[in-house]
């Protein structure tokens, strides 16, 4: 535990678990989602077992370094099918990650414009478009898309720092903080419609990231987050307007009033 005594390596840590935190919220939003659907007195259980299952697959991803590295290496290049060449040769080289990010991102575009569909169409229990996963397959789908979350989650982590050790403590740090903070935001996600269509816009979005960067043209989640950040803001205005409506705002009186 030398490398603590570092202040680089305390700037790391500390850089580390905000990147962390903030490439989660993607996460939390899907396992909101995920688990809104589950009988309530599973709601809290289906979330926890969803961050659980996103810290030790992070952890097994960092220990696996070598293994995750080596996903970022050509698998096959379409241009050998396509000939076409010249730049193009290297932006049509597949590697293990862009496979996993093309099909995460695939994944979450259904996923996502499924449950716009149902919210907006509806859906009961009799039919197909309204029968609700059980318990073990909502925690088997967090589970796999938690490896998608993690694998880009850990590529981030090892360009910012030199230690595993460092990588380690910051996922379980930020692994611990949304983990009391994920009850509170999924509440507030599920008790207003509107903040969960925006959620689900947003995990609309990030599916559409996930393919992009698994084709060599990323776009950049600060656009993304910004965008959503502002979206949301607009909304608790909208939230706050609404609770108001039934107090009307009072003008200050002047003083000529006073007087009358």
């Amino acid at each position: 535990m030398e490398f603590l005594s570092s202040t680089e390596s305390w700037l790391a840590l500390i850089t580390l678990v905000v990147m962390e935190i903030v490439l989660g919220i993607d996460n939390i939003v899907f396992i909101t989602i995920q688990t809104d659907k589950l009988p309530i007195p599973q709601q809290k259980k289906g979330r926890i077992l969803g961050l659980a299952f996103a810290l030790i697959t992070r952890i097994i991803l960092l220990l696996s370094i070598t293994w995750i590295m080596s996903l970022t290496k050509p698998v096959f290049n379409l241009d050998s099918l396509l000939s076409i060449g010249g730049e193009w040769h290297e932006r049509l080289a597949i590697s293990g990650r862009d496979i996993i990010l093309f099909v995460g991102g695939l994944f979450l575009l259904y996923k996502s414009i499924h449950e716009i569909h149902e919210s907006l169409e509806g859906g009961n229990e009799d039919t197909p478009s309204g029968k609700k996963l059980s318990f073990l397959q909502t925690v088997v789908q967090i589970g796999l898309l938690d490896i998608v979350f993690g694998l880009d989650s850990v590529i981030t982590a090892v360009g910012m720092a030199d230690h595993i050790e460092i990588m380690v403590i910051a996922v379980v740090i930020s692994m611990i903080i949304m983990i009391f903070t994920i009850n509170a935001i999924s509440d507030f996600i599920s008790n207003h419609p509107s903040i969960k269509m925006l959620a689900l816009a947003f995990l609309l979005l990030i599916g559409i990231t996930l393919i992009a960067e698994s084709i060599e043209q990323p776009i950049s989640k600060g656009y993304i987050y910004s965008s959503m950040a502002f979206s949301i803001f607009v909304e608790f205005l909208v939230i706050r307007a609404n609770k108001a409506k039934a107090k009307p705002v009072e003008l200050h009186k002047t003083i000529e009033d006073e007087e009358l």
